[in-house]
């Protein structure tokens, strides 16, 4: 009866009983900590790197990157990982190509979290290429050329460079 019970709760139920909520569909505060997020090592994929700055614009070492994504393959959201940056600002993740939302871009959705503080955002990926919502353009402009997310593309492989500007 038990199994039962835990088979039939839905992801929002799920979401329901986390005190941490997110703005994106498919958060899970449970998520494994992982850079490599592929199920899939034949298909399209996804390799994503930046940097968190702070609000001074100065690399922000040691934050928490929680990443998520739907599965293309079933419709759920089954890509997800969290690991820290270095001691540079750094992080970096290996991904299949997102699924997407009805009536949606495929996404890649972010959340940082320093101490207390969080900051959720999202990657925007349209075939080989990678944009910011206008939201993340508002909140991370003032990075200059380090903003907008830089792409390229070799064999199945699409290499991303999506920086975020976190204020704690």
């Amino acid at each position: 009866m038990a199994t039962t019970s835990i088979a039939l709760l839905s992801s929002q139920m799920v979401n329901a009983f986390t005190t941490d909520q997110s703005p994106f569909e498919g958060y899970n505060p449970f998520a494994e900590e992982k850079t490599d997020l592929r199920k899939n090592f034949f298909g399209k994929q996804l390799a994503v790197s930046g940097t968190i700055y702070n609000d001074l614009g100065t690399a922000l070492p040691d934050a928490t990157v929680e990443v998520w994504h739907l599965s293309s393959d079933s419709g759920k959201f089954r890509h997800r990982g969290k690991f820290k940056t270095d001691a540079f600002g750094h992080y970096a993740f290996q991904t299949d190509f997102p699924g997407k939302e009805p009536a949606k871009r495929n996404r890649i959705y972010f959340k940082i979290s320093k101490g207390e503080a969080t900051y959720f955002t999202e990657l925007v990926i349209s075939g080989d290429k990678a944009y910011v919502t206008s939201k993340h353009w508002e909140e991370n402009k003032d990075l200059g050329d380090e903003t907008l997310p830089e792409s390229s593309t070799f064999l199945n492989e699409t290499s991303i460079k999506f920086n975020i500007k976190f204020r704690y």
